[in-house]
């Protein structure tokens, strides 16, 4: 039987688990000790926590961690909220920085790496700290969240970049700003010209599904065009709190994206993640990414083989809707940016047949056209690059020009024949090479 004490307690949780979004921070679960009036500790297990919280701190609200099951020490929504030792055990290919965040970033508060595209950080705090976060060098640190003068910096370099169409808004998680201070950022993207769609990142709606109340709702509607990713790793985080979140925002015209990461024994199963991505669309989530998990410092352990992500998307592709199956991507490590990964169904290739597989197995075979065409259609209005100013659409020139990586290859206007490393080791040899022959003439 349960003292008073703990009957108390248990009360006093499920009341904050239902609060509001400001009471649920206000009440954040750090410490060992309010995890244990509801969820069963060891006195190693405690230790162990200390000691992980230490390296990166711990923070669960109440309405997540209600969703714990106390009698699962496996139980997934644990793995992703409660610290372990494991976190201490730093692998060897970890990196403090692992996609080069800051490598790429030209002012405070901005990535730039695409051509088109910048990542936008407008907070560092979370309603969750999770324990597989890429960014946990950062994240949780208040003390150095940005100020409206650097986010007023960061807004002038997309303004002064001609070729950003695209804003990805993330943080931590922009929701845990004010509806006030979200309001003033989307405002000042939105009146530039050249910004044609904002993306906000956010994983309030697993976290704290609260966060997304009619306040919030209104303001964004006022945005348009603005989409949301979530982060939904587990069918168990598919809650009617959760959904009724889903369902305010996609009521409001917005549209939702999903962005998973593969996680060892916690989604790691061809059946869970189609589970999960049948349970997103019924939701009108689109299943975007699964994220390959990357090599952040204290994470090893959540990391799966690739071939188990190739294993998932063999399951997933042909055996659910097309909009269902996510792009299963590795964010390249050092800053390569994100690389797609499939099945292999291409089996081989001739001059005029190309040999392909489906999904059962099935081999067959798909016929070229007689007579290849390698450039675009005749006096294409879009991509004349020979008259940028003059097509009709007028395709600013700082969006296709100059073409970057594999691009340069299908580009008829130059006479690129290969994309060679600048550290490649065969070309410093012939450099090498080259000048002691010109030492020998002298």
């Amino acid at each position: 039987m349960l003292s008073n004490e703990t009957t108390t307690e248990n009360d006093e949780f499920k009341f904050l688990a239902n609060a509001d979004w400001k009471t649920q921070l206000k009440h954040l679960i750090t410490t060992p000790e309010q995890l244990q009036s509801f969820l069963y500790l060891t006195e190693k297990q405690v230790h162990e926590i200390r000691r992980a919280s230490k390296l990166f701190p711990m923070a669960i609200t109440p309405y997540y961690a209600s969703l714990i099951d106390p009698n699962d020490v496996r139980c997934p929504i644990r793995a992703q909220a409660v610290p372990t030792i494991q976190e201490t055990q730093i692998g060897s290919a970890d990196i403090e920085d692992p996609l080069a965040e800051d490598h790429d970033s030209p002012v405070p508060g901005i990535t730039h790496r695409y051509p088109d595209r910048v990542l936008l950080l407008v907070s560092q705090m979370c309603a969750m700290f999770c324990r597989h976060c890429t960014r946990k060098r950062s994240v949780g640190d208040d003390d150095h969240s940005p100020s409206k003068e650097m986010l007023k910096n960061a807004i002038q370099y997309i303004r002064e970049s001609p070729q950003v169409r695209d804003v990805l808004i993330s943080g931590g998680d922009p929701f845990l700003l004010s509806t006030k201070r979200l309001d003033w950022i989307l405002t000042e993207l939105h009146a530039i010209e050249h910004v044609e769609v904002v993306r906000i990142g956010t994983r309030t709606p697993v976290v704290l599904p609260q966060r997304i109340d009619d306040e919030l709702v209104d303001m964004l509607k006022k945005h348009h065009p603005v989409w949301v990713n979530t982060h939904f790793n587990h069918p168990r985080e598919i809650t009617p709190q959760s959904k009724a979140a889903l369902r305010k925002l996609a009521d409001a015209g917005i549209p939702l994206g999903n962005q998973s990461v593969l996680l060892r024994d916690v989604n790691d199963c061809p059946l869970i993640m189609q589970n999960l991505v049948h349970r997103l669309v019924q939701n009108r989530v689109r299943p975007y990414y699964m994220y390959q998990c990357d090599l952040s410092r204290g994470i090893e352990h959540f990391r799966t083989s690739v071939s188990k992500g190739i294993e998932i998307m063999e399951m997933l592709i042909g055996h659910t809707s097309g909009f269902a199956v996510p792009t299963y991507v590795v964010d390249a490590p050092g800053g390569g940016g994100k690389i797609p990964l499939t099945p292999q169904y291409l089996i081989s290739m001739g001059t005029r047949k190309v040999v392909l597989r489906n999904y059962e197995g099935v081999i067959c075979l798909y016929s070229e056209p007689p007579h290849k065409e390698v450039t675009c259609p005749p006096d294409c209005e879009y991509c004349d690059k020979l008259t940028p100013g003059e097509s009709k659409h007028k395709v600013p020139e700082s969006r296709w020009a100059p073409d970057v990586g594999v691009g340069k290859l299908f580009d008829d206007s130059n006479d690129v024949i290969a994309i060679v490393p600048e550290n490649l080791e065969r070309a410093q040899r012939r450099e090498d090479s080259a000048t002691n022959i010109d030492d020998e003439v002298r």
